[in-house]
């Protein structure tokens, strides 16, 4: 085992000891910087053969609808064995919408979404020339010596994000969905097929966080008249707001006036999960993902009125059995959340995005029979909080539950921390996949690097790896 593949537990443990200083008296903010600094995380993935190796300093790629985070790293070579040949790098962004082991005379289900390639070595001087290193290539290429070739790959902003759908029981290999995978191999040229022996294929995501800028607030006033009655039953629904988080409950206002001389007998409200399929023709996809109805009793006479709110927390954990579901995109056997909400920032480029996720509230009065239904919609945006959002609105939260004259300012810590517990698997992945701008300035630690190998998440139960 070379230093490289050293166990976290062990490498840090290391780095304690090395570090003690034989001064009874060390300065404590030195202490403190020391204490506080943590190895950056590299994944890492050989191929077959072990001729080349491809390093990478995070899974997840985050698009900001006006770019998106690129796609770099660091590909290792054996000069002796690549000799005369080429290496090249792919991204594929892909629709599969079939299981592999059903295609049949070279047919395959799935729709490329967007192609990237370049040459990884011999470098091409001229083009890596207009390209700055990140910090992280630098330390990688010092580290491992001049065998390391760097890459670079710009995803452009409408590129679809990664949407996986759930699978039956007993389904095996790639769900179907909206994928990404990142690919090295050795050849002559850029449309050689790969060899599984001298090529690396790992899986990336793309995600996208709620945005800055809150939109308005959603309601909706509908009503509902009968033949030959002059009243009618009239209905007003609005959310608390237009966008909340994964894991966050959301907020129904339902006021009916009942001017009529029906009864509404019950009241439904659901939350619908939306999936448009932009392949060949447009196909839409609805499952209820979360419901709750009035109790017994709670009916709306002729000539009264009711204002109620009814609150729903849609949750995968209570979706595990509906079949074509959309997710967010996974990675190994690792939990997901259901899809997040699509923003379209380019109308024109809806057929490129594969998977269009939207997420409506929907409110239905039951009427008594022969009254019919009335129903209303409410459309929101349901994603994950940006993680610097997240820390600043706790920070912001903290202070105003500091003062003790601020009461709106307490319900808002309350929420604060209520998201913040929610999210606290957002979080966690922020620590896991480091952010390269970080490692700006931190000069004097180029060994503080823990590789990670891509071959621990593959797929349990499936040939596909991650």
């Amino acid at each position: 085992m070379n230093k490289f593949d050293t166990n976290p537990t062990q490498l840090s443990s290391h780095m304690q000891s090395s570090s003690k200083s034989p001064n009874p008296s060390p300065d404590p903010d030195i202490d403190d910087a020391s204490s506080k600094r943590q190895a950056t995380r590299v994944f890492k993935k050989s191929s077959a053969n072990g001729k080349i190796t491809v390093y990478l300093g995070k899974r997840d790629f985050v698009d900001h609808i006006t770019h998106v985070d690129p796609i770099d790293g660091v590909v290792l070579i054996d000069p002796d064995y690549v000799k005369e040949r080429k290496v090249f790098g792919h991204v594929l962004a892909a629709f599969r919408y079939g299981r592999e082991d059903l295609d049949v005379l070279g047919l395959t289900f799935r729709k490329d979404l967007y192609l990237a390639s370049e040459q990884i070595y011999p470098s091409q001087n001229e083009v890596n020339e207009r390209r700055q290193l990140t910090r992280l290539q630098e330390r990688l290429i010092k580290k491992l010596g001049p065998n390391a070739y760097p890459f670079f790959f710009e995803v452009p902003p409408h590129c679809p994000a990664s949407v996986s759908l759930q699978p039956a029981p007993g389904d095996t290999g790639k769900p179907c969905g909206v994928d990404y995978e990142l690919k090295a191999f050795v050849g002559d040229c850029s449309e050689d097929k790969p060899h599984k022996r001298n090529s690396v294929r790992l899986a990336i995501r793309k995600i996208m966080y709620a945005p800055s800028k809150l939109g308005e607030q959603p309601s909706i006033e509908v009503s509902k008249e009968f033949m030959l009655k002059p009243n009618k039953i009239h209905l007003e629904a609005s959310l608390d707001k237009e966008l909340y988080h994964h894991g966050e409950s959301i907020a129904v206002n339902v006021h009916i006036a009942n001017n009529s001389s029906k009864t509404v007998k019950k009241i439904k409200v659901s939350v619908r999960q939306f999936a448009d399929i932009c392949l060949f023709s447009t196909a839409q996809y609805k499952c209820t993902v979360a419901e709750v109805e009035s109790e017994d009793g709670c009916q709306v006479q002729p000539g009264f009125t009711l204002s109620k709110v009814f609150s729903l927390t849609p949750l995968l954990a209570n979706n595990k059995d509906k079949w074509g579901l959309a997710l967010d995109g996974q990675l190994k056997h690792e939990d997901t959340n259901l899809a997040s909400s699509t923003l379209i920032a380019d109308p024109s480029q809806r057929e490129n995005l594969g998977i269009i996720v939207q997420y409506k509230v929907k409110v239905k009065l039951c009427i008594t029979p022969l009254g019919g239904d009335l129903v209303a919609e409410l459309p929101f945006i349901l994603m994950h909080p940006k993680p610097d959002d997240l820390d600043e609105s706790v920070l912001a939260n903290d202070g105003e539950k500091a003062s003790p004259n601020n009461n709106s300012g307490k319900n808002r810590n309350c929420l604060g921390e209520k998201q913040h517990t929610l999210n606290n698997n957002s979080s966690a992945a922020k620590e896991d996949a480091p952010n390269l701008i970080q490692l700006d300035g931190d000069d004097t630690h180029d060994d503080d690097i823990i590789f990670e190998d891509f071959a621990r998440l593959r797929l349990k139960g499936g040939e596909t790896e991650a």
